[in-house]
């Protein structure tokens, strides 16, 4: 049979031994043993056949379509047997894998890039505590959006926030599996054009719950019964207050980071929210405070505010309860950092950025971030002395009446 395009009914009836093609480097090869199908192409100006399959096991009109796949990639520069051999050892190391093993192992390889190990625990506990129970042991080239529903919708209404995690990272593990070719096609878990078929708008299901904070006229008087105790937490706390810093940020606070001179407190890049390092105006409160603890011990690489074993810093639940037997039940301790915002905005003449920048906050607007590049550090710190004064001045002496009620961050 001359070289030509073939039909199907050829490729049944050919039985004389040989080679025979149908273009586009598709051959049909008749041997004592079968038929099969032949691709052959040229890379790099070297000739090289690849077998496609069995006769039986691919139609002229399969053979012809992975012909032509094999032509595309060909055409990019690829060599479509080394493309054949990857997917190979990709679908082996496909098997076996669960959608845990591969979340552990995503959770392995991010550690190093986030701040701390309590973001890698959250990881761990939400994912175990909703996804896992639902399709853990599922391989993950299964997962599909059936399984995703049935981990998010029994908490979607309940905890609307804490879904919304689960679901972003269960898509970062999909993601991940894709990018590693552990599995193909489109991400179950994504939102736009998928889910949000599905689920309500997190918008729509609860309104965004602000953490308590104590109206500004209050703190004062807070600041008085927090002085009237002498333990670490009550006196972090204040130092919290008076430098409008978050719990963590305080309660990591080494004596490296503080220059008591300068009367400047440099916080790293990796103890802040936004990964900035951050200089924070120390007042002549904070100062005594800080010499207060100093008395206690101020190795250069010690803690200031230690917890009950040394080396070991306070605990979030510690600085709570100093606030609560201050009698700031119902407040929380980020939202001290609201009352100070409120303060600025409606007792100061301060521009808003630099109340922003005292919380360090980052600048939502990129353009108007690129041309603010000083952290307004001279600004901040009149403003936080007339902070520290009006925090540690009680209201009476002000001559103020203190108004009842809370505060919204």
């Amino acid at each position: 049979m001359a070289a030509g395009k073939l039909t199907a009914i050829a490729v049944t009836r050919q039985t004389k031994p040989g080679t025979y093609g149908d273009g586009g480097g598709l051959y049909l090869k008749v041997s004592e043993g079968g038929k099969s199908w032949l691709f052959r192409f040229k890379l790099h100006g070297k000739a090289t056949w690849m077998g496609l399959g069995s006769v039986a096991d691919y139609t002229l009109a399969e053979a012809r379509e992975k012909a032509r796949t094999c032509r595309r990639m060909v055409a990019e520069g690829l060599n479509p047997i080394d493309q054949r051999r990857e997917a190979q050892e990709a679908a082996r190391e496909a098997q076996g894998q669960t959608f845990q093993s591969v979340a552990e192992r995503y959770i392995a390889a991010h550690k190093a890039e986030w701040r701390n190990a309590k973001h890698a625990a959250q990881w761990e506990s939400t994912l175990a505590l909703y996804a896992y129970p639902h399709f853990g042991s599922r391989p993950v080239q299964s997962v599909a959006v059936s399984h995703v529903l049935a981990a998010l919708e029994p908490i979607w209404i309940e905890k609307p926030e804490t879904a919304s995690r689960v679901r972003g990272r269960i898509e970062a593990v999909l993601d991940y599996a894709t990018a590693r070719k552990l599995r193909s096609g489109e991400n179950p878990a994504r939102w736009r054009g998928n889910l949000d078929h599905l689920l309500p708008r997190r918008s729509k299901v609860a309104r965004v719950k602000h953490h308590a904070a104590a109206p500004y006229t209050g703190i004062a008087g807070l600041m008085v019964k927090l002085a009237e105790s002498n333990g670490t937490a009550a006196l972090c706390l204040r130092f919290a207050i008076l430098t409008a810093a978050r719990s963590g940020e305080a309660r990591g606070a080494t004596w490296r980071e503080i220059d008591m001179d300068a009367g400047i407190w440099t916080v790293p890049g990796e103890r802040m929210k936004a990964g900035r390092e951050h200089r924070v105006p120390l007042s002549a409160p904070a100062l005594a405070i800080l010499r207060e603890m100093a008395a206690l011990g101020s190795g250069m690489d010690r803690l200031v505010f230690e917890g009950g074993r040394r080396g070991r810093p306070l605990s979030d639940v510690a600085v709570s309860k100093a606030l609560r037997a201050a009698g700031g039940d119902g407040f929380t301790v980020h939202g001290m950092r609201s009352s100070f915002r409120q303060w600025v905005a409606e007792q100061t003449a301060y521009p808003g950025e630099v109340g922003e920048a005292a919380l360090a906050h980052t600048n939502a607007d990129k353009v108007e971030a690129a041309y603010q590049r000083s952290d307004l550090f001279e600004k901040r710190r009149r403003l936080m002395d007339e902070w520290a004064a009006y925090a540690t001045t009680p209201a009476a002496a002000r001559g103020e009446v203190v108004k009842i009620g809370r505060a919204r961050a």
